[in-house]
């Protein structure tokens, strides 16, 4: 089992930057992919990135490569999402979560597989 805390959302103006970290417990840190997903309102949860337990794999939507990178410092059992010109339709709340199995491409995209959960951040940006 994995406890997951999120920090490091807030309210910015379009164009700008955040970091998000997703601090996790740090006996069973490396047994987990650890995902980013968000829901904006009125909206289902959807997949923004992942990262493998060894940090070799990494995947992300569309609308997000490019601006985002999500990576994993073993040391400090934490997974970053830094997040670089952010647009007003990246508001949302955003969640890490982790699983224990293997997943590659879309068959890691679905939130229903992931086992655990943090209890979100809010990003809010401004036009």
């Amino acid at each position: 089992q994995v406890q997951l805390v999120e920090s490091g959302g807030g309210l910015v103006q379009a164009g700008d930057s955040l970091r998000l970290s997703c601090a996790a417990t740090k006996d069973t840190f490396s047994l987990y992919l650890i995902g980013w997903f968000r829901q904006a309102p009125g909206k289902e949860r959807e997949f923004v990135a992942i990262t493998s337990q060894d940090a070799v794999y990494t995947d992300y939507r569309d609308s997000v490569r490019g601006r985002f990178t999500i990576s994993r410092d073993s040391a400090r059992s934490t997974v970053y999402l830094q997040m670089n010109s952010l647009n007003p339709e990246d508001t949302a709340v955003y969640y890490c979560a982790a699983r224990g199995n293997y997943c590659y491409g879309y068959g890691c995209w679905g939130a229903d597989s992931y086992h655990f959960w943090g209890q979100g951040t809010q990003v809010t940006v401004s036009s």
